[in-house]
């Protein structure tokens, strides 16, 4: 017992016991700097600096991107393109795969070891075919109303014709009175429409615009050239709103009534209508009313 207390007393001694730490110049022997020391103490202190160099490091590892530069050690990001790429290579590998059996496919018909055949086709599109007596050909409400109003819009814009001559059927350019009607033997080439100031001017078929400006007798003039070689003219215009090279679909205003040129007596429109160079009573195939 007396052994034991002994050895403690002398341990106790050994850890507490204090040592001067000096550190002196060289050439004087000055003393510079002294540390008291004890074992204890050196031990605790040694301790505590590896435990929170210990932590340091462990806390630079973990939230910070230095940890990408321990060997071994994969980022997220770099797992995010593993698996990235991953899927982009099973990809391609299917590409390939159905890139090689459509070239073998291939080669088997130039090599002729695939027959192609009517039984072979039959064979093959057996599972797709309909019975033409279970298919119901009758057509429905929504089917007869879009027929009935394409007719509709059909009968004012576009060309009809028949097993002898051209029936011919356009957009009214203005509605009015006819003030003064087609007459070629006064050589009147033309219907005059009266109608209010700036009322629109709207093109009787699709065509283009060949010439649009103002001239001293007929005032602002706009001709149109269409299909077949007809040609449509529209003289004392109030003001054009297309120019020459303008393609205007049928219906589209093109200008307004006006008074203008030597020869007009009032707001109207002079609305002539050639085919090939020869004049045509525009009454026969338009309604101005």
């Amino acid at each position: 017992m007396a052994k034991k207390q002994k050895k403690r007393k002398e341990l106790r001694r050994k850890l507490l016991h204090k040592y001067r730490l000096v550190i002196l110049n060289e050439s004087t022997f000055e003393e510079k700097i002294s540390f008291k020391l004890s074992r204890l103490n050196v031990f605790v202190t040694g301790t505590l600096l590896i435990v929170g160099l210990i932590g340091l490091t462990t806390l630079l590892i973990a939230f910070t991107p230095l940890r990408e530069y321990i060997p071994g050690y994969s980022s997220t990001k770099l797992k995010r393109q593993a698996t990235e790429l991953t899927y982009k290579t099973d990809s391609l590998v299917n590409v390939l795969e159905y890139t090689n059996r459509y070239l073998s496919n291939i080669r088997m018909v130039l090599k002729g070891e695939v027959e192609n055949n009517q039984v072979n086709r039959d064979s093959l599109f057996q599972q797709f075919k309909i019975d033409p007596n279970t298919v119901d050909l009758s057509p429905i409400r929504e089917d007869s109303l879009l027929r009935a109003e394409v007719a509709l819009e059909d009968k004012y814009n576009l060309f009809e014709s028949d097993s002898e001559n051209k029936a011919l059927i356009f957009f009214s350019p203005l509605s009015g009175t006819i003030s003064q009607p087609y007459n070629p033997k006064i050589k009147h080439f033309a219907v005059d429409i009266v109608s209010s100031k700036d009322t629109p001017v709207k093109a009787i078929a699709p065509g283009t615009v060949v010439f649009a400006e103002w001239t001293a007798e007929t005032g602002y003039v706009i001709i149109l050239e269409h299909k077949n070689g007809l040609i449509s003219v529209y003289k004392h215009n109030g003001a054009l709103n297309k120019s020459q090279g303008d393609f205007v679909r049928a219906g589209e205003v093109i200008a307004s009534v006006g008074n203008t040129g030597r020869l007009t007596t009032g707001p109207h429109l002079h609305f002539e209508l050639w085919n090939n160079g020869n004049p045509m009573n525009p009454t026969d195939y338009v309604d101005f009313n």
